[in-house]
């Protein structure tokens, strides 16, 4: 035979063979995906019935809320004191003549509104619908327009903070702090040597800053205690945007670790009708606060309480690496500070979990504290005048999660704490102790995760409670804890009828053998156990958080169950570097972040995989975002052999390049070694990258303000030098979570673990349909 029909032979034989392969690749389809993408959070919350929403507060404890139903929504009132739960008003007559006075139809169920607003004798409530304020008078039923002129809104409204007395809003303009009166819009500057980079109440911890004032105002609405935050000598932050023309570029202060200046606050008390600042007798602070990254991460200004009558001011100094806490007080009036006591501890010092714990007790002169001293959470009484230990208020193994109130005239603390009961150590109860550390009483002994709200009185309780896997119900009780009647129990009806499949807890050993581990896992809603199916780890290391977030019922936990549907295992594991538990457990990755808790996601999927042979080890994924991307591709590339596919979002792979709070409070502050190297440098993704097996896809946006793009870019740079293969997305013009370009990334995710890891064909250019809850679209 001639060789040029050899060669046509060869190359017939070529595209038979490869045509019979693309055959056997399995195909997922576009209604696969569709099916998937119905168990995403905005189809599967529409179908959740009776899940109430935030409490609105009235006079005497009273309060109303929304609740959804199937039909569309409803708004309740109740009265605790009379232990009545009833329609806050007629929906039927408000749709009625709402209709006739606007002219558009209206449904009772699906009314255009999801707030109101009881006028003072809560004769009347007043609403906005269709471009007009509104109001509906309960007794006769009438609408009419809102005759009530509506006061002209501040153009800076969205960065004030009003007084407590509703009369003054402070807001900053030109690094000065100024207030405006609310009903005149008077204005009055209070501060005047503001300058760049050395202005009042300013708004910057690095990965997050906005032009909000940072401040408390006294309880008197007299008196202002913020800060001049220094920022002169602090190294920027530069991101330049994407458009045609010429760039912009976005530059901000943004400490690093290991600079040699970071942001520092000198406190100040402002005097607001004479316009006097009163500064601290002290040197200028770190900007550091006792909860987590920054001086105002609970939304206001954090570590400071004032006395009733605003003469003092007590507050928590936190050192730059978050080893030593100071509990200092001033004098309001002369900014004399006397220290009180201070705690130091070996790693990193936390107040509480979600919330700050530490209460100023200035009529008994006493201080209440926490401390993680004896390995677990708890709370401290202390002598304010000598400082000293006067008893420890709570003991046991479990975590004081958060304190929601101080009842001095009774001497009782009410606050939540995780681990003490039996079972899941991250469900949450409520307790109320006394302060002498007796008669401690569990308030909420239902099993499961309870969200609990005082009210203004501190009379009752608003208690939610459910389990990952099971809705609860919504009950109101007494501050003795006692049953007064049900409010909701939410319904699923809806959503178990269209196949949805509720998450399985899970329960394993960690690397050392001995801490249980806990987390979900989601398996496929046909799954069939005679098959062999990947698995995919979601990751969230912490370690101020963890990858399940909220152990409580939800219909969705981000596209988990959604990925499950498309023929996957994923699961949720949270590690021993990981908060709500003992301090050892979470400082287990102190120091020593590239850890990641990976050692524990290996050992606990290899038990998941002998407890369910379904589970496919061979086939191993991981993907995260922020602190999951940093694990995700160092799980790629410290597990190499393990895990296969990797999808890293917006990770900070290099910690150097990230902001220096979170980076000194859980590695300490950066130490040179004699060679030159820095206590850093295992930390880096970067130094691993050549160890890449399996495939990787990176993604960043490239305005990420958090954790700024380059962090990604250092392990592209290595990967490239090391002739590894990767697979990169960037979002232009996004910041950290990617905006409006969230279901396209969610779709690529979904196509790489697809082809990747299943080995299958995925549909071309699928598009995602997020949607809002029609129950609140405003017709």
């Amino acid at each position: 035979m001639p060789n040029y029909m050899l060669a046509l032979f060869a190359a017939a034989t070529l595209l038979v063979s490869t045509a019979a392969l693309a055959q056997q690749r399995p195909a997922v389809t576009a209604d696969d995906y569709a099916r998937a993408e119905r168990m995403m959070g905005y189809n599967t919350q529409a179908l959740v019935d009776h899940a109430p929403g935030q409490p609105h507060w009235l006079r005497n404890d009273r309060f109303w809320y929304r609740v959804m139903t199937a039909q569309g929504s409803e708004f309740i009132l109740v009265d605790p004191a009379r232990k009545t739960r009833t329609a806050a008003f007629d929906q039927a007559k408000l749709a009625a003549a709402l209709s006739s006075a606007s002219g558009k139809t209206y449904e009772a169920t699906r009314l255009p509104f999801r707030s109101i607003e009881f006028s003072p004798d809560e004769k009347a409530i007043a609403f906005a619908a269709a471009g007009k304020s509104w109001k509906y008078d309960l007794a006769s039923g009438q609408v009419s327009p809102d005759a009530a002129p509506a006061p002209k809104p501040s153009a800076n409204a969205e960065n004030e903070i009003e007084s407590p007395d509703g009369k003054l809003a402070a807001y900053i303009k030109d690094y000065n702090l100024w207030v405006r009166d609310t009903k005149t819009n008077q204005t009055t500057q209070l501060t005047t040597d503001g300058a760049k980079d050395y202005g009042y109440a300013t708004d910057n911890a690095g990965w997050t800053h906005s032009d909000k004032p940072v401040l408390s105002w006294s309880p008197d609405s007299r008196k202002i205690a913020t800060f001049r935050q220094d920022q002169r000598t602090v190294g920027d932050m530069y991101l330049v945007t994407t458009n045609v023309g010429a760039p912009t570029l976005k530059s901000w202060k943004y400490p690093l670790p290991g600079d040699k200046d970071i942001a520092t606050i000198e406190r100040v008390i402002i005097e607001v009708n004479s316009a006097k600042v009163v500064r601290f007798q002290m040197a200028p602070d770190p900007h550091r606060g006792s909860l987590s990254d920054d001086i105002s991460s609970s939304g206001t200004f954090d570590d400071v309480n004032w006395s009733a009558d605003g003469s003092q001011l007590a507050f928590v100094s936190t050192s730059r690496d978050h080893k030593e806490e100071k509990m200092r007080v001033a004098d309001a009036a002369t900014g004399a500070v006397r220290d009180v006591f201070s705690e130091t501890v070996a790693t990193q010092y936390e107040s509480g979990q979600g919330a700050i714990n530490w209460r100023y007790l200035p009529k008994s002169k006493e201080v209440i504290w926490y401390s993680e001293r004896d390995n677990w959470g708890q709370l401290y009484l202390y002598d304010a005048t000598n400082g000293k230990v006067k008893k420890q208020i709570t003991k046991g193994d479990f975590v004081v999660t958060q304190l929601l109130r101080v009842d001095e005239p009774k001497r009782q603390l009410y606050f939540l704490a995780d681990g003490r009961e039996p079972g899941n150590p991250y469900f949450t109860h409520l307790y109320r102790i006394g302060l002498d550390g007796k008669n401690l009483t569990l308030l909420t002994p239902e099993a499961g995760n309870h969200q609990a709200m005082l009210s203004p009185s501190g009379r009752y309780v608003i208690d939610t409670y459910s389990q990952p896997d099971k809705p609860g119900a919504t009950v109101l009780r007494g501050a003795d804890g006692k049953l007064i009647t049900t409010l909701e129990k939410t319904d699923i009806s809806r959503l178990t009828a269209t196949g949805w499949k509720a998450p399985t807890s899970i329960t394993v050993k960690a690397q050392d053998g001995k801490d249980d581990l806990y987390g979900l896992m989601f398996t496929p809603s046909n799954l069939d156990p005679s098959k062999k199916y990947p698995i995919i780890n979601y990751i969230y290391p912490g370690p101020q958080g963890g990858g399940v977030g909220s152990w409580s019922f939800v219909s969705a936990r981000g596209d988990n169950q959604a990925l499950a549907e498309l023929g996957f295992v994923v699961v949720v594991i949270e590690g021993s570097c990981n908060p709500l538990r003992s301090k050892s457990y979470h400082d287990n990755c102190y120091g020593n972040m590239a850890e990641n808790t990976l050692s524990d996601q290996v050992t606990g999927m290899r038990q998941l995989a002998q407890k369910y042979p379904y589970i496919d080890l061979e086939r191993a994924g991981i993907w995260g975002h922020s602190g999951g991307g940093y694990a995700t591709a160092a799980a790629m590339f410290r597990y190499p052999d393990f895990f296969k596919v990797g999808i890293s979002e917006s990770g900070n792979h290099e910690n150097r390049n990230y902001e220096d709070d979170w980076a000194e409070r859980y590695l300490g502050l950066m130490k040179t070694n004699a060679d030159g190297t820095t206590s850093y440098d295992n930390q880096a993704n970067a130094a691993f990258a050549k160890n890449l097996k399996g495939k990787l896809m990176l993604a960043h946006g490239l305005m990420d303000d958090n954790v700024p793009p380059a962090n990604t870019l250092l392990v592209v740079e290595a990967l490239t030098k090391a002739n590894k293969s990767y697979d990169l997305v960037v979002f232009p013009n996004a910041a950290h979570g990617y905006g409006a370009y969230s279901p396209y990334m969610t779709r690529r995710r979904w196509d790489y673990f697809v082809q990747n890891l299943a080995g299958a064909d995925a549909p071309h250019d699928y598009q995602m349909q997020p949607k809002p809850d029609p129950r609140n679209v405003a017709m």
